[in-house]
């Protein structure tokens, strides 16, 4: 008897030992099996049908439904997705499983070619995988309009692909068809910013981009950025032909076919955006953060200052004026004790100010400005501390002015010194300025020139013929620098050692294909300006540069200002031309590198290297997130 439950009980243990391993190899295949283990899909979804059909004619059904292959989703549907001829009341556009609905709510025109432009909106629902430059297209009436244009569209600046910004045409060749008509055909641009306008009609049009944000197809807002082609548009195609291969197997080829293909031109405009300068002027704030000191803020530049009067105190000869130099930033420094002491200054301003007819028109306020403290600034008007018991005869500490001087331990050769002040000076003693030079081990005076900043109040310059690989001294008394109100600097004195030359490399560009003058700023790898030189005799030198990877951008200075200046659609001013040099050059030091650049030699959308723009396609972010995934995938396969 007890021999048997022994036994049982044996058997009842191999079956639950048998059991448990059959539970661990099921849950260990389940493991393995898991879709993350697979290979990852990357086929974009397919149509499979459609109500009406693709490319019907006479159709009147506002309501449209395309079928897929598998289950699908809508990515930023508001944002990619545009109707043409544009529509009035935004369209209801929703998936749902393998379906995309779309619901057009205004009433269709007659003889009409509709095409909705998915461009890359419609993707797998799984992997994302988008079904790129996807549009469909019907008629309402008896002929398909096929016609088709495109091109890029660019920042006039610095030539970055413009990513959804709208493109249109007008039939109507006005210039104020764009300020006041919606446009007749649209579409979007991509993540390159390259766009294609379908369904046209043959005949004459002019082109133009709109960054639409009030979404009426119209030039209404001046804060829009925009873009218009000088040339009008002609649509056209051409009979092309094509290779088709087939393969026998993955390393030979069956045969090669010719194939005829429909190409249609124009398909390769280039629009350069651009936002025009607001010439809305008013006075935006004014402040007194300090006794002795208030500022006034005007919204755009002007080229005269305001008219000021005071009502309370006499303003002749009354002001040290600081300013930028667009004089929309306006520093009033008081010099006579007896004005800015006062609780309140009061004072009538007269200035040029926008009407609303978007006139300059003469404006006088009324201002009474009392002191505002800013955070962090001093006080003039704090009382004295009192002293603390047993140290009430020692001295007060000695006030100077507030100095900053920009004196780099490590010199480059053609860098200069400066001397930033908290106040504007009333003068300083050259003779206590001292420079030395270190020679042979004795330091000896060096020459140099000492002056105002050309554009900042309170900003002064040293500048010297530096020796490179030499060590400096700089040393200024106590008293050099008298402040406007009282206070004297303090002693100051720094050594620094200017930079040799073998440190250095050099990049001459010698540059064609401009008819205008012209500057050149050159780039580091990430596309920030290094420095800028204008172009003399079709050249553009620069030297004691530090090794590293350079490029360059060229502006053509059509006015002559020294800077990029952005266009006005109103004057037909198109804004001024910008290139980008096609490389990026590696310069090592005592290298110099000599460069040809004809700015004409390639498209402008083919100038601005990949690694500089800020703007990325969206296929380069979907490969790296495929990437990403297969190693994530990888990983877990052999975890």
């Amino acid at each position: 008897m007890l021999n048997g439950k022994y036994h049982n009980t044996k058997r009842f243990a191999r079956y639950a030992l048998a059991a448990t391993a059959m539970v661990g190899v099921f849950y260990s295949c389940a493991n393995v099996g898991r879709p993350e283990g697979g290979p990852i899909d990357e086929t974009p979804p397919k149509v499979i049908g459609s109500t009406p059909q693709a490319g019907a004619l006479n159709n009147k059904r506002t309501k449209i439904l395309i079928e897929f292959d598998e289950f699908v989703k809508l990515e930023k549907a508001n944002e990619k997705v545009v109707v043409s001829p544009p529509q009035v009341q935004q369209p209801e556009i929703k998936t749902t499983g393998k379906k995309v609905s779309i619901n057009l709510l205004d009433s269709l025109k007659a003889n009409t070619t509709y095409t909705i432009d998915f461009s890359d909106a419609i993707v797998d629902n799984n992997e994302g995988n988008p079904l790129g430059n996807f549009a469909f297209t019907f008629s309402t009436g008896s002929a398909i309009d096929s016609m088709v244009v495109s091109g890029t569209v660019l920042d006039a600046s610095n030539l970055e692909p413009v990513k959804g910004i709208l493109v249109g045409l007008h039939a109507n060749l006005q210039d104020s068809a764009f300020v006041k008509q919606p446009f007749d055909r649209v579409a979007r641009t991509d993540s390159r910013g390259h766009f294609s306008i379908r369904g046209i009609a043959p005949g004459k049009y002019r082109i133009y981009a709109l960054q639409d944000a009030d979404q009426n197809f119209i030039y209404s807002q001046k804060s829009e950025v925009l873009a218009f082609n000088d040339s009008l548009v002609i649509p056209g195609f051409e009979e092309r032909l094509r290779n088709d291969t087939t393969w026998k197997d993955s390393l030979t080829i069956d045969t090669i076919v010719p194939r005829k293909y429909t190409h249609y031109l124009p398909d390769n405009l280039i629009l350069r955006t651009f936002k025009e300068e607001l010439f809305s002027q008013y006075l935006a704030k004014s402040e007194r953060t300090l006794d002795r000191k208030f500022s006034l803020y005007f919204v755009a530049k002007a080229d005269t200052l305001p008219i000021l009067k005071g009502l309370n105190f006499d303003e002749k000869d009354a002001f040290l004026i600081e300013k930028n130099h667009k004089n929309d930033t306006i520093h009033y420094w008081v010099k006579d004790s007896l004005i800015y002491k006062k609780d309140t200054l009061s004072m009538s301003l007269s200035y040029l100010y926008t009407d609303t007819l978007n006139q300059l028109v003469p404006r006088t306020d009324t201002l009474n400005l009392i002191v505002k403290k800013a955070k962090g600034a001093p006080d003039d008007r704090q009382p004295e501390k009192k002293k603390k018991k047993g140290k009430e005869n020692e001295p007060e500490p000695t006030r100077f002015i507030a100095v900053t001087p920009t004196i780099p331990a490590s010199m480059n050769v053609y860098d200069s010194i400066s001397f930033v002040f908290d106040e504007p000076l009333d003068h300083y003693i050259g003779g206590a300025i001292h420079l030395k030079q270190k020679v042979d081990s004795l330091w000896k005076e060096a020459p140099f020139a000492f002056a105002p900043d050309s554009v900042e109040l309170r900003r002064y310059n040293l500048f010297s013929n530096w020796e490179p690989g030499t060590e400096y001294e700089l040393e200024v008394d106590s008293m050099a620098f008298v402040g406007l109100y009282g206070l004297h600097s303090n002693k100051i004195k720094q050594n620094f050692k200017v930079r040799s030359l073998e440190e250095y490399g050099a990049i001459y560009f010698n540059v064609s294909g401009i008819k205008t003058a012209a500057f050149v700023e050159l780039l580091d790898g990430q596309d920030k300006v290094v420095r800028k030189l204008p172009v003399l005799n079709g050249q553009a030198d620069f030297y004691y540069l530090n090794p590293g990877k350079y490029t360059a951008r060229l502006i053509e200075d059509t006015n002559g200002n020294y800077k990029w200046d952005t266009g006005n659609y109103e004057k037909k001013l198109q804004p001024e031309m910008v290139y980008y040099y096609p490389q990026l050059v590696e310069l090592k030091a005592l290298w110099e590198l000599e460069q040809d650049w004809n700015v004409l030699s390639k498209p402008l959308d083919k100038q601005k290297l990949d690694e500089l723009k800020k703007q990325k396609p969206d296929e380069d972010k979907k490969k790296k997130n495929n990437a990403a995934n297969k190693q994530n995938s990888s990983s877990r396969r052999s975890y």
